[in-house]
């Protein structure tokens, strides 16, 4: 049976182990692009099998939050290429994750002060931290039929970024309620287009934009992550959860994509949050299935041995433990997370969490 420390080939990548870093959003990207700091936190985590980067915005309409990276211009492609010669230099894989946060954004950070766009021009619920501190999102406004290519291609553009800084591989961000689900949920999307309605229209700009991406630079360098039932970001609940991860899955699968990264439940949250069947899920897809969220070393351990997950993708446990790898294997103490370092500041709870002694 397989381990969890051993090898593993996703799409073109040879991987070391089956221990995955999620991404994880750490609002530390001053000018909008990784920093020294970046270049130190991601090489410190180099052990993982893979690295998948914090949200990076795919274009400046993409992005939510204060001092979140993009990979969309020359200047962040030579900023993340030090940190991809780094993670490289120190052994590991590294993938970065293209986000579009959709209507969870702030009139602040888009160009020219304009509304963010989404599938709909309802309001989510929620908030986002901007330099004055943590505010309402603002309302959004619904991208017009024709605007659509354009984000598909902003996806693209994004991702032959990515190869040019070096990276292994990306994965597109389509869950925890940013613009993707958001098209993907009939809890949000109230289009009457053929982005809206029917399972197979508001599937359509994933299966697009992957589709493309595919395309552009291999299926073998392309993963997507989704989170079929997480209420984050006010993504309240599809009326079809099943059915339409389901036909995503069965949709995905021509394309021989080299991972999907699921989040089973609520994201950082309860796993149990509402009913849906994973494995299902998988079998349609047919791929290589990475599983995350709230896995200790035991459920780790468990899952991949019992084959209902090939890799298993770790996030807090990451952020607080830049050597998670060597401790899981060793079953040594975790070190505690502190979630006042979480977003924003220093080198203090991002780049100073001490390795365990030789």
């Amino acid at each position: 049976m397989p381990s969890l420390f051993d090898p593993m080939q996703i799409g073109d990548l040879i991987l070391a182990n089956r221990i995955v870093m999620a991404p994880l959003t750490r609002s530390r990207s001053r000018g909008l692009k990784p920093g020294a700091m970046a270049v130190e936190y991601y090489r410190q985590r180099a052990a993982a099998g893979l690295i998948i980067t914090e949200g990076t915005q795919i274009n400046p309409e993409g992005q939510g939050y204060l001092d979140t990276p993009g990979i969309h211009s020359s200047e962040q492609i030579a900023a993340w290429r030090e940190v991809t010669d780094a993670v490289h230099a120190a052994g590991g894989k590294i993938a970065v994750q293209l986000w579009h946060v959709g209507r969870i954004s702030h009139q602040v950070f888009q160009p020219e002060g304009r509304a963010p766009v989404s599938s709909t021009s309802r309001p989510a619920n929620g908030k986002t931290f901007t330099a004055e501190g943590l505010v309402p999102v603002s309302a959004p406004r619904a991208l017009a039929t024709e605007e659509i290519p354009g984000v598909v291609a902003a996806f693209v553009h994004a991702a032959r970024c990515a190869m040019e800084a070096g990276f292994d591989a990306v994965e597109v961000h389509g869950a925890n309620g940013y613009l993707i689900d958001q098209f993907l949920r009939d809890s949000i999307n109230d289009r009457t287009d053929q982005y809206g309605g029917s399972i197979e229209n508001r599937a359509r700009l994933l299966v697009e934009v992957m589709t493309a991406i595919a395309a552009a630079i291999g299926p073998g360098r392309t993963g997507l992550r989704l989170s079929p039932v997480t209420p984050v970001n006010d993504a309240g609940q599809d009326s079809q959860a099943q059915a339409l991860f389901n036909h995503v899955a069965e949709q995905l699968a021509p394309l021989k994509l080299a991972f999907l990264d699921v989040v089973e439940g609520q994201t950082g949250g309860p796993r149990d949050i509402a009913p849906f069947d994973y494995q299902a899920m998988r079998q349609r897809f047919g791929g290589t299935w990475i599983a995350n969220n709230g896995y200790s070393r035991e459920m780790a351990l468990q899952a991949v041995a019992a084959g209902e997950a090939d890799a298993i993708a770790f996030g807090r446990d990451f952020i607080s433990n830049p050597d998670l790898v060597r401790r899981l294997r060793l079953n040594a103490p975790l070190q505690p997370l502190d979630r006042a370092t979480l977003y924003g500041g220093d080198a203090k709870g991002y780049i100073d969490y001490p390795a365990l002694a030789a």
